[in-house]
């Protein structure tokens, strides 16, 4: 009686830098199949076990205006050291929120003619078209952008009229909800202080 032929099947383990190797030999086919499947060890980011965090303190205030903490934060991300630049103009001032030297979330206040609209102050201000509004049109904003006008803050000398914005183009989160929060605290702030009727000179 004829003998059957015999598989051989041999398992080799191997663990070569974070990878490992399942290595599987059929002697009866005379082919071989390996799997390889990444494993976590403590050399790699985020496989140590520990979690990420913030460990820098969020700014309570940008360009001397309060800002919602809660709702600001969630739009920074993990990282060491964070620093608040302003910059400004005839009609403009902007501070930008930088975390480990990557801008992430800037605020403007903007002085425009009156008779402009949110509308047209955004489109000078962005690429995108924010799709969600409030109040007729007064705010326009999305899950990272969101665009405002004052209601009585205005340059007599010039018959200006101030717009608001919130940009965190440099930011993964999205949260249109935390961005409507953040454009109307914001703009209530800008009324109730000096730079309601002085812009930049």
């Amino acid at each position: 009686m004829k003998a059957k032929p015999r598989e051989v099947l041999q398992d080799t383990l191997a663990l070569d830098r974070g990878y490992l190797v399942r290595r599987v030999e059929n002697g009866l086919l005379g082919k071989s199949a390996a799997v390889v499947a990444m494993i976590c060890v403590p050399m790699v980011s985020g496989c140590s076990g520990g979690e990420s965090k913030r460990e820098y303190k969020v700014p309570r205030a940008l360009c001397g205006i309060a800002v919602d903490r809660s709702d600001l934060t969630a739009f920074l991300p993990v990282g060491k050291n964070i620093s608040v630049t302003s910059d400004s103009g005839i009609d403009w001032r902007r501070c930008n929120v930088v975390v480990d030297n990557t801008s992430v979330v800037n605020v403007t206040q903007f002085w425009l003619e009156k008779g402009r609209t949110t509308a047209y102050f955004a489109r000078g201000q962005t690429l995108d078209d924010p799709k969600e509004s409030m109040e007729g049109g007064r705010f326009l904003y999305s899950g990272y952008e969101a665009f405002g006008k004052t209601k009585s803050c205005v340059d007599k000398k010039y018959g200006q009229e101030l717009y608001t914005a919130v940009q965190a183009q440099g930011s993964k989160h999205r949260d249109a909800d935390a961005m409507k929060r953040l454009i109307l605290a914001y703009t209530r702030e800008v009324e109730k202080s000096a730079a309601c009727t002085t812009p930049p000179q």
